[in-house]
């Protein structure tokens, strides 16, 4: 245990990043936020991406996710990135590759933080910067019959 502030209830485990994950299964919100459980912290924040029906104006008929075989250390390292930054008391991040259906989850992660506001900015920092970092692609297909590749190099 590391102390984080003078109250002994505020001490850390050693290693908040709780949860890492890119799998071609389907994904547990339930898993996701049992991972970030802390009795120390005041605020827990979840952020759960699913595959919706359309995108820029057009009907999405399938997706699929794909990564490059260093997506797993990138996902570590923007995890240890945030948890460096910020008052993180847990962090669990899982992506799904792989076809998916329209409803399906597609993304899950969550912090929890000493502090509500804390929480609601980690989170939305941890999900901004792996869609931004980390080697994961998404390939949609439309009804009409085209196709795009999006967050692809």
């Amino acid at each position: 245990m590391v102390p984080m502030h003078d109250h002994p209830g505020e001490w850390a485990s050693t290693d908040p990043v709780r949860l890492l994950a890119i799998r071609d299964t389907p994904l547990s919100v339930d898993e996701v936020l049992r991972a970030v459980g802390d009795d120390a912290a005041g605020g827990t924040a979840l952020f759960v991406g699913t595959v919706r029906n359309h995108d820029g104006g057009q009907d999405v008929s399938a997706l699929g996710y794909s990564c490059h075989p260093s997506a797993q250390d990138e996902l570590r390292r923007v995890a240890e990135k945030v948890v460096a930054e910020f008052p993180v008391r847990a962090l669990a991040a899982v992506h799904r590759v792989g076809d998916l259906r329209v409803g399906d989850t597609a993304v899950v992660v969550a912090v929890s933080c000493p502090h509500r506001a804390e929480a609601f900015e980690v989170c939305r920092k941890l999900i901004d910067d792996l869609k931004r970092e980390v080697p994961i692609w998404k390939h949609q297909r439309f009804s009409d019959g085209t196709e795009e590749w999006v967050g692809a190099c």
